[in-house]
């Protein structure tokens, strides 16, 4: 297996994997966001290579994509926010306005309302995937607007946690279930990505010769993504709560999206009896009532 760590951006990527299939590389998985579209001009060009991404949309002869269900996730995650909450202000580091992150902050502020009606989720961007310094400091501008928990999709929570662990902060993680080394004390809870056997799954595909492109998303019950262990200082029925919920989603009795929901200038985005659909998520460029802040 060849490996790459830390490729930056769109025209590493390209080089990077270019130089992968050189070295004969048959399967590329390209697991950053914003390499979706240099991985698909590649597979344009190398049609006997396939590929496979994390996160996007695009789906070719030779190029497949696959994902959690975060909305599901963002909202258990607003739940153990809303309960754990004192000021009713949560805080949320994004790095760029866009559909799937107004689509989690979302869930996130819908998933802490169901719990407590007076909860407002409090949005900042860095407008940066992995600027450590402008993580830092959007946290600590959330924190001192009122901001008593604090979560984030940025590529790595590591900055956000820290940061607000030393401001005796409570802090929710993403992306990786080892997020909380980063609070000892401070932590709630948090989420993160499970791949291991599903990719298992692909790459076999692959060597038998029975991959076919896809766009996969594969949910909790799956087991494709799993909510991380909850901090010493969470109480047991901000525990409970989470199992619950997380067991009413699974088996099909909470749908996180389902109307009426309404936007913050009070439009109805998803009217009664319908619910928003996969397909526009990604375009979300509107926040539900008690989101803070602009999705666009």
């Amino acid at each position: 297996m060849i490996e790459a760590e830390n490729v930056p951006d769109e025209a590493g990527a390209t080089s990077t994997m270019e130089n992968m299939i050189q070295q004969g590389a048959e399967m590329i998985i390209a697991s950053a966001f914003n390499h979706q579209y240099p991985a698909l001009e590649m597979a344009n060009k190398y049609p006997d290579v396939i590929f496979e991404h994390v996160g996007g949309w695009e789906v070719s002869a030779n190029f497949g994509n696959f994902f959690g269900t975060p909305p599901d996730t963002w909202y258990l995650m607003g739940i153990a926010a809303g309960m754990m909450t004192k000021t009713n202000k949560l805080g949320f580091v994004g790095a760029f306005p866009m559909g799937w992150t107004a689509t989690f902050i979302n869930a996130f502020e819908l998933g802490a309302q169901s719990v407590n009606p007076d909860v407002q989720t409090i949005v900042a961007y860095t407008f940066n995937w992995g600027d450590r310094a402008k993580e830092a400091d959007t946290t600590n501008s959330l924190i001192n607007e009122g901001a008593d928990v604090i979560t984030m999709h940025v590529d790595s929570p590591a900055t956000v946690i820290s940061t607000a662990e030393s401001r005796g902060v409570y802090s929710i993680g993403y992306q990786s279930l080892e997020a909380q080394k980063f609070a000892p004390e401070y932590w709630i809870t948090g989420t993160g990505f499970t791949y291991g056997e599903k990719l298992t799954e692909l790459i076999s595909s692959v060597i038998e010769g029975t991959w076919q492109p896809a766009y996969k998303r594969w949910n909790l019950a799956d087991g494709a993504m799993s909510i991380a262990p909850f901090g010493t200082k969470v109480p047991q029925e901000v525990v409970d709560a989470v199992n619950t919920a997380t067991d009413e989603l699974n088996a099909g009795n909470i749908t996180v999206f389902a109307g009426p929901i309404t936007d913050q200038e009070g439009t109805v985005r998803v009217a009664e009896g319908e619910v928003l659909g996969d397909d526009v998520m990604s375009a979300v460029d509107w926040f539900v009532k008690g989101v803070i802040g602009n999705a666009k």
